[in-house]
């Protein structure tokens, strides 16, 4: 109903009721009657009337009583009249929402769209307004407009029901995403079309942005990429850019895009001279070795942000948490220079007064705040807090870690650290069926709790039997074993491997032992890895098995023990211990019998790894490996059933599970090498069509190398194989989930080639 006939429509309400009782003198109301409620109580109507038992009614409180009544949207339709001295208020109520059903919703999650019904003034059990009706249609487009779909159509049905209720059916056609036609750039002179087309995530039409969408329109991608293009000018000298207008056009039928961006490109700028000035804490000196662009470099808004971020993370390292840096430019328009000042307020020196935890409803604080590097009492330091974050990141016991560091009220040197964390379940009973292409099908099942009764500790029993291989396993890991931060624990196993079932040489290897580890840190990057195991080896050889198996069980016989120590180092800055996005790791680790034992030898290995953060969701990574073993004293070799592999999805994707490097001459089975080399290259992306911040899920481009060379063969990296392809990664509820499609690049007939390969419940590589 239009706006001016509901005014006009009360109006009359207002003036034939107050008339029947404006024909009355004024009268002292002794008691208040409610008539025509079904659901909203009497204290309701009586809590909004502007009168109340006692007080003298008049045709004015008459016309304030029904207006304040319709105003609480609860009635259609209010009246009053007057039986003596009670007053009477007769009220027609509204009808309430009982249902709302949502059809066709995919798009959107129907839980998000009854949200967003609720802020307009529509859900279950709220009276119902029909004038609402437009507005919800209107909110739904919205959302639908700002996701691309500028075709979708909206349909709202009321149906009435028993005691006075009503049923509300929004019908959706969603319609198709509008894709990109056309992108036109105006007042570009610098940079042609394609560099700007490079810096948008928004894409004209082509075969691999239809398959990651890249030209499906979203209004929120085109303000990034608007900001994208303004950051590129920047960082490239024109300080002054900016885009002027951006027009989108949307074709008749409404599934076309064109979108024209005026931009004026103004002046490029080289930069004259740096100064800083302001309040000096600490020598200048210290704070010009920040400052990264030397005069006659041409602008850039990116280095810029960077010299005043290093300064402000090096004050705050001091403890000065609220330090302010403001460059302040001074243009030459007519030399195109500038030159900056920068000044400098550092505020006071701030310490830290408390430290408080919220969310960790299992892990104890003491757990939480060992892994802090900042303290109560201490300075406040900007890396310390930085590197707590991370620490906590890395425990693997939190979805999510957060920081607050507000200021202690009635004060200027001191603030509170607040830290939040979203706890994700720790322990686990578990059995279930995987696939690896290494082990076949796996049966395993594990009683894990990686915190132990919120202590840190890590308590894991598992078994596994897959096609070739049979375990039992447990471990107990304390990461304070000592309060200085020594990692300790011990462990025992016992497996069965049947390697003619793994595709190599044929042998049944039975290995039953115990031991203890430990990790020394030396920094707050760096620890030094030792332990110590006793293990004892039973070989068993049919006599078609493997001759070099043959060969080991004459010389050394069925059954040997040992006594193995190990000693290692690493150095570890990863951000994650699941999705890493950022950092780098090396690690160097030997083993090697005790001599006096039945067999002595040792086993190598160099590996190190580095991560690239390409953007917030792209991530490029560099890794390699190196292994090498031999005996010693009496053992003449690395025994063979402790060589190294290649091939597979751990180690060379493209080619079939451990099939790379020497191979037995009378099985053609693979025996392994004591020597082996490995890298990869991938570049890590989200899987198109997810959300861009999910954590547990993505897809890489990589190129994998790697090759095993036995005891008599020298390292030659020309015979080094090589294979490239897609992966895909998911760390599902059931546990890791890998697939790979891989291409050979300098395969012979003689390679075993198995293109697709895929794990399940087996940890990433």
């Amino acid at each position: 109903m239009p706006l001016y006939k509901q005014v006009c429509g009360l109006f009359i309400l207002l003036l034939f009721s107050t008339a029947s009782l404006a024909e009355e003198n004024e009268f002292i109301i002794k008691d208040i009657e409610v008539k025509g409620l079904e659901r909203i109580s009497s204290g309701t109507v009586f809590n909004y009337l502007p009168v109340k038992v006692n007080d003298t009614f008049t045709v004015k409180d008459g016309q304030s009583a029904i207006r304040a009544l319709f105003k609480t949207g609860f009635f259609s339709d209010v009246s009053l009249s007057r039986s003596g001295s009670i007053l009477i208020v007769e009220v027609r109520e509204r009808p309430s929402v009982a249902t709302i059903k949502i059809e066709g919703s995919e798009e959107i999650k129907e839980d998000d769209l009854k949200k967003s019904l609720k802020d307009v003034g529509l859900s279950e059990g709220r009276v119902f307004n029909r004038s609402i009706l437009e507005r919800i249609k209107t909110e739904l487009k919205r959302q639908y407009f700002s996701r691309g779909r500028y075709s979708v159509e909206v349909k709202t049905t009321v149906t009435p029901l028993e005691r006075n209720r009503v049923a509300v059916n929004i019908d959706i056609k969603e319609g198709s995403v509008a894709r990109i036609r056309q992108i036109n750039f105006i007042g570009n002179l610098e940079f042609d079309d394609d560099d700007l087309l490079g810096k948008m995530s928004l894409s004209e039409p082509g075969l691999f942005n239809s398959i990651f969408g890249s030209d499906k329109y979203s209004r929120e991608k085109l303000l990034g990429d608007r900001e994208a293009i303004r950051s590129y000018y920047q960082n490239n000298g024109f300080m002054e850019f900016r885009v002027v207008s951006t027009q989108v056009s949307i074709a008749p039928d409404k599934e076309s895009i064109f979108i024209t961006i005026n931009i004026k490109e103004g002046l490029r700028y080289t930069v004259s001279d740096f100064k800083i000035a302001g309040k000096m804490v600490v020598p200048k000196e210290d704070l010009e070795k920040f400052i990264t662009i030397k005069k006659g470099e041409k602008f850039s808004r990116k280095k810029l942000n960077e010299i005043s971020k290093s300064i402000t993370d090096y004050l705050g390292n001091l403890g000065y948490a609220f330090a302010n840096v403001n460059p302040i430019p001074e243009i030459d328009r007519e030399k195109a220079e500038v030159s900056f000042t920068i000044f400098v307020d550092p505020g006071k020196r701030v310490y830290v007064r408390k430290i408080s935890f919220t969310g960790n409803t299992n892990t104890r604080d003491e757990v939480i705040r060992r892994e802090l590097r900042q303290i109560e009492g201490g300075w406040f330091s900007t890396s310390k807090l930085n590197r707590s974050r991370v620490r906590l990141q890395r425990l693997g016991f939190f979805d999510d870690v957060s920081i607050e560091t507000p200021q202690v009220p009635n004060t200027v040197d001191q603030v509170d650290i607040k830290i939040a964390v979203k706890e994700r379940p720790t322990g686990n009973l578990l059995f279930g069926v995987g696939y690896s292409d290494v082990n076949g099908f796996l049966i395993n099942g594990s009683i894990t709790e990686s915190n132990l009764f919120g202590t840190g500790k890590k308590l894991t029993l598992r078994f596994d039997n897959s096609r070739n291989t049979k375990s039992l396993r447990a471990n107990y890991t304390d990461p304070y074993f000592t309060d200085s931060g020594i990692l300790g624990g011990y462990r025992a196993f016992v497996t069965e491997i049947d390697a003619e079932r793994a595709q190599t040489a044929p042998y049944v290897l039975s290995t039953a032992g115990a031991g203890m580890f430990f990790s020394v840190p030396i920094s707050e990057l760096r620890a030094i890895n030792m332990g110590l195991t006793f293990e004892v080896n039973t070989l068993k050889v049919s006599e078609d098995g493997a001759q070099v198996a043959k060969d080991f069980v004459a010389e050394n016989g069925e059954k040997n023990a040992a006594l193995k120590a190990s000693l290692g180092w690493s150095q570890d800055s990863l951000n994650s211990a699941i999705f890493p996005s950022s950092g780098a790791f090396q690690r160097i680790n030997g083993e090697a019998t005790i001599p006096g034992s039945e067999l002595e030898y040792y086993r190598t290995s160099l590996s190190a790894g580095i991560y690239f953060p390409f953007s917030r969701n792209v991530t490029y990574r560099l890794k390699g490996e190196l292994n090498y073993g031999d005996g010693y004293g009496g053992t003449g070799t690395l025994p063979f059933y402790r060589n190294y592999f290649a091939g597979g999805s751990n180690t060379v994707r493209g080619f079939r599970p451990r099939s790379l490097g020497p191979r037995d001459i009378a099985t053609d089975r693979p025996l392994g090498g004591n020597k082996r080399i490995l890298a990869n290259m991938e570049l890590y992306f989200p899987m198109p069509g997810t959300d861009t911040d999910n954590k547990a899920m993505r897809l890489s481009l990589f190129v994998d190398s790697g090759m095993v060379y036995g005891p008599e063969e020298q390292v030659d990296v020309n015979t080094l194989k090589y294979a490239s392809g897609l992966a895909f990664s998911w760390f599902s509820p059931i546990g890791p989930l890998s697939f790979s499609y891989a291409f050979p690049l300098n395969s012979v007939k003689e390679d075993k080639v198995e293109k697709i390969q895929f794990t399940i419940g087996v940890p990433f590589r």
